[in-house]
């Protein structure tokens, strides 16, 4: 039988709230990509609307998923998509901080489509400087708390600007963790990358890098992006 695709619930992600947050690439890219291949348990930082922690259930059908977020209306629309996906069963969101966040047993992946924006220009709203921002969560508060939370061959994926690479790979440095995989999201072919997505492992690993180009010159998408994303489009 078919896989369901996760993009028949962005109507619930939408809303009628002018505040909602909508499904963005970013996110997309991140949940299609992240290795899920030996996870069982999984949590999903800065859920949103629930679009990474939904795609992940889909691509891995016997793992459970927690999605958190510190933001009470995010926590909410994230509760109303996964109520309305097939795999409610499996999915649990609720409104936690990372930094203080507590688990009795460790996860296989984490996985995070963080705040991105650290500079002084804040969005209108409380609740969405909070998401877009790094007011509650930076990236070394991402990496340090997920190596205290993940097992000992677990994952920690997440996508960044490219600005924010050398700061970390000093983060990096400092954890002790390594990287076992790196991707250069290109949005145009021939552009310059906008995008990294990153997996860190505990161990000492060899990188893998690679590079993943959106949309081909003339607008149409990349055969390459086709093959990550098409389980989670209706028309693609």
């Amino acid at each position: 039988m078919a896989r369901e695709k996760i993009f028949k619930f962005k109507q619930f992600c939408l809303l009628n709230d002018k505040t909602a947050m909508k499904v963005g690439t970013d996110g997309v890219l991140l949940g299609a990509w992240c290795d899920v291949a030996g996870a069982q348990r999984i949590l999903d930082v800065g859920t949103g609307c629930g679009l990474i922690a939904l795609m992940v259930a889909q691509r891995k059908p016997d793992a459970t998923i927690m999605a958190i977020d510190i933001d009470c209306d995010a926590v909410e629309e994230a509760m109303v998509n996964i109520t309305n996906s097939p795999w409610g069963d499996r999915v649990e969101a609720s409104v936690a901080d990372f930094n203080g966040y507590f688990a009795q047993e460790p996860f296989d992946l984490i996985v995070s489509n963080p705040p991105f924006f650290t500079e002084n220009v804040m969005a209108p709203d409380y609740s969405r400087n909070m998401a877009r921002h790094s007011v509650t969560l930076t990236m070394e508060q991402l990496i340090d708390k997920s190596k205290l939370l993940l097992a000992d061959d677990g994952i920690l994926a997440f996508i960044s600007p490219v600005e924010q690479e050398m700061s970390i790979r000093r983060c990096l440095v400092k954890t002790g963790m390594s990287i076992k995989r790196l991707a250069r999201v290109v949005p145009v072919e021939e552009s310059a990358p906008k995008r990294l997505m990153w997996e860190f492992v505990k161990s000492s690993v060899k990188t893998i890098e690679e590079q993943i180009i959106i949309k081909l010159a003339n607008g149409a998408y990349s055969k390459q992006y086709i093959t990550l994303t098409r389980d989670f489009y209706l028309n693609l």
